[in-house]
């Protein structure tokens, strides 16, 4: 009886022993399945994980050379700018100066104008002293012997006559001229007239030039007679 029972629990051991045998086989080539297609399924991770890299790193490539692109267009349209902001700069400048020449231009235009309408002013003057002058010179060659001719820089040289009794003929003379302030300028008298400054100066206050004329013939007949 005991031994048919120890048959019996030898028989199950066996049992369970295959059944556990036959279980963990079967486990283990289930695990080696799992581990291999882990291993493959890692694999192709790593291989898709690579080229995910390598495309984010030409990414990141690609980003950090457009970045450069960036700056250097910026570091250009910076120089543009600071170009055109001196070129403007320049221009307001060239315009200062356009507009300071066109004014300048404009003050001595009418500068000229007014220097022109002074000298016209007093050409016109002098015309009309040069007619009394005619007019007197006229009168005293009439009467008086007088001739005037027009001499070297614009001078104008009076010779009287008959004044010396025994040399009717003899020449008595002196030059007139108007310095730059339009004054009579009396000179070259011959003989010398040591009188003569006193009358250029009265006849500049008193513009009467026949007066001035009939004084520098007394003088000259003075000479004569003395």
């Amino acid at each position: 009886m005991v031994e048919d029972e120890l048959a019996l629990f030898d028989k199950s051991i066996n049992e369970f022993w295959n059944k556990f045998r036959s279980t963990v086989s079967d486990t283990s080539c289930q695990m080696v399945g799992l581990r291999d297609t882990y291993k493959d399924s890692i694999k192709a991770f790593a291989e898709k994980l690579s080229v995910k890299l390598k495309e984010e790193e030409r990414m990141v490539e690609m980003f950090l050379e457009y970045q450069n692109q960036i700056c250097r267009q910026n570091k250009l349209i910076q120089e543009k700018k600071e170009n055109l902001l001196k070129l403007i700069a320049e221009v307001k400048d060239k315009k200062q100066e356009l507009d300071a020449l066109t004014a300048n231009i404009q003050d001595l235009k009418e500068e000229y104008a007014r220097k022109r309408e002074t000298i016209s002013t007093a050409n016109k003057a002098n015309e009309e002293r040069l007619k009394r002058l005619q007019k007197s010179a006229d009168l005293y060659t009439d009467r008086l012997g007088l001739e005037i001719r027009k001499i070297y820089g614009d001078k104008l040289q009076f010779i009287f006559t008959n004044i010396d009794p025994k040399h009717p003929e003899s020449p008595f003379m002196f030059s007139l001229s108007l310095n730059e302030a339009r004054d009579y300028e009396v000179s070259d008298s011959a003989p010398h007239l040591e009188c003569l400054a006193e009358f250029q100066e009265n006849v500049r206050k008193s513009n009467n030039f026949s007066a001035f004329l009939a004084n520098v013939r007394k003088a000259f007949t003075a000479i004569v007679y003395n």
